[in-house]
């Protein structure tokens, strides 16, 4: 009850710092599509691409997320913002799962409706934004929805830097040795990554071919 009760007295900057990071996950994973479709759109028509691209995007994943702000924080015009900073770092870490889902949804598309549409005239650009991507629409949104639910948690680590955000209450709780301060950064933070998963769940279920 306590920690209701410090969210209930502190429920202005509980929902400032809950929009800031709601802005720095949109931002990112709005980036992360438009950089990791067209990407997985490249690899799965263009093979050769397949292992540099997916090989760079799990790297990125392997780096600890405080020794990527580091590595970025002396980077000109980046590091003099901590939110582009975060907002760089954040989609970086979301390109995985949208590159890999694109790739294994336009591969995934039945051979013969590709025949198919060549045999009705279809151009590569037609097929693609008429076929193929309608037809990967779910498992595209199943690696956004990934995306989305681990640039939430990430986005916790952007208040290092000071990048605003519910990881400000989470570190704060720790320098003052406080779990009330500590959940009231938390729990927001797993309900918007909860909501989010629900969310995208349901448009991902909608769009999958029947």
């Amino acid at each position: 009850m306590n920690v209701i009760h410090f969210m209930l007295r502190n429920h202005t900057q509980v929902l400032e710092l809950s929009l800031e990071h709601l802005w720095l996950v949109g931002l990112s994973t709005a980036f992360a599509i438009l950089i990791g479709v067209p990407l997985g759109i490249v690899i799965a028509h263009r093979p050769r691409f397949n292992k540099p691209v997916l090989a760079g995007a799990n790297i990125i994943q392997t780096i600890p997320s405080l020794a990527l702000f580091g590595f970025l924080l002396p980077v000109p015009w980046l590091g003099s913002r901590s939110d582009r900073l975060a907002i760089l770092a954040l989609t970086l870490y979301a390109l995985l799962p949208i590159i890999r889902n694109t790739y294994t949804g336009i591969c995934g598309v039945d051979s013969a409706v590709i025949e198919a549409a060549r045999g009705m005239g279809l151009t590569e650009s037609q097929m693609l934004f008429q076929v193929e991507l309608p037809l990967a629409a779910s498992v595209i949104l199943s690696g956004v929805r990934i995306a989305v639910v681990i640039s939430v948690g990430l986005a916790t680590i952007a208040a290092a830097i000071g990048a605003g955000g519910l990881g400000e209450f989470i570190f704060r709780g720790l320098a003052m040795v406080d779990d009330r301060v500590i959940l009231a950064g938390a729990i927001p933070a797993a309900v918007l990554a909860l909501a989010a998963d629900v969310g995208v769940g349901v448009i991902e279920r909608r769009l999958r071919p029947r």
